[in-house]
């Protein structure tokens, strides 16, 4: 059995390091699955790829094409891994649109593993201060270890603390979505009265 886990990556560079982080750690959250015999079905949304379509959604109020399937993603996701680059001390202004237009009840409940890339470490307490407190505001339930890395990390990504705090992020992902119930949230747009029925009162 999968379980679908869902890659928001914010990186604007292709390759970027934030993406670089994101595959990372749900490399690590699929080993952790595996261990439970289970495995992770990764989907990976590029938010740069998106940004055109978040635009137009926050000035006509409607996802389109690829906007709404990333969305529709997001909506069946078992756990999600976020990563966004840090600008101005938080995280970047696309990685905002993206949360900005989800209902406001689709993360509720749903597991998700925080990250961020920045040049250097000083740029850490993002995940603490800016990050933890969306999804918290969202009603996502954030795993206890969040993943910090700065440009100095990646030269190290295969020993010591960087992989270590990986590892331990990724078994915890996937400790709740296998301790959580397999709730999809309902899409307003299922159950909408037709037009016609509207005008007969």
């Amino acid at each position: 059995m999968s379980r679908s886990i869902v890659v928001i990556s914010a990186g604007l560079a292709n390759p970027s390091s934030t993406r670089l982080l994101a595959d990372q750690l749900a490399t690590a959250t699929d080993v952790a699955l595996r261990s439970h015999g289970e495995a992770a079905d990764v989907h990976v949304i590029e938010l740069r790829e998106l940004a055109h379509p978040l635009a137009d959604h926050l000035l006509t109020g409607f996802p389109t094409g690829e906007l709404a399937q990333a969305i529709e993603m997001v909506r069946k996701a078992d756990g999600l891994v976020v990563v966004t680059p840090v600008f101005a001390a938080s995280y970047s202004g696309l990685f905002k649109m993206f949360f900005e237009v989800l209902d406001k009840d689709l993360l509720r409940g749903k597991p998700v593993l925080l990250g961020a890339t920045a040049g250097t470490a000083r740029h850490s307490l993002v995940l603490e201060h800016a990050m933890r407190p969306l999804f918290s505001y969202l009603g996502a339930v954030t795993v206890p270890t969040a993943v910090f890395a700065a440009t100095e990390d990646f030269g190290r990504a295969g020993s010591g603390d960087f992989a270590a705090r990986i590892a331990t992020a990724g078994r915890e992902l996937a400790a709740l979505v296998l301790g959580a119930p397999r709730v999809v949230p309902q899409d307003p747009f299922d159950n909408v009265t037709p037009f016609d029925q509207l005008l007969k009162g």
